[in-house]
């Protein structure tokens, strides 16, 4: 069973900087493509960004060029530096893993199946 465990949320000010970090139990790590996505209250989910299992990275247009996402194989860890932070920031930021190995598409979050428990995410002043 894999397990997600985030960290690093936080209230922060607008254009202030934070990082969140997920390790992840199980093997094949870095056959699997992972993600985060966040929910605002009453707004649908948004796949933020993503890393695919051979390093390909997508991301939203509303973060791009602010957010960065990167790995480290050798930790299972996943990690989200968001730069420039807005007050339209503020969510929950749950990592994810993708349901299949080796996939090239990873935009969609209904294909990710493994889900962490969320870290939240204060823009504000």
């Amino acid at each position: 069973q894999v397990q997600l465990v985030e960290s690093g949320g936080g209230l922060v000010q607008p254009g202030g900087s934070l990082r969140l970090s997920c390790v992840a139990s199980g093997d094949r790590f870095r056959e699997y493509a992972m993600a985060w996505v966040r929910q605002a209250p009453g707004t649908e989910r948004e796949l933020v960004a993503a890393i695919s299992w051979n390093e390909n990275i997508a991301y939203a247009p509303s973060v791009k060029g602010r957010f960065q996402i990167s790995r480290d194989i050798a930790r299972n860890a996943v990690y989200l530096q968001m730069n420039s932070l807005r007050t339209e920031d503020t969510a929950v930021y749950y990592c994810a893993r993708h349901q299949f190995s080796h996939q090239l598409w990873i935009g969609d979050p209904d294909e990710y199946a493994y889900w962490g428990q969320g870290t939240q995410v204060t823009v504000s002043t």
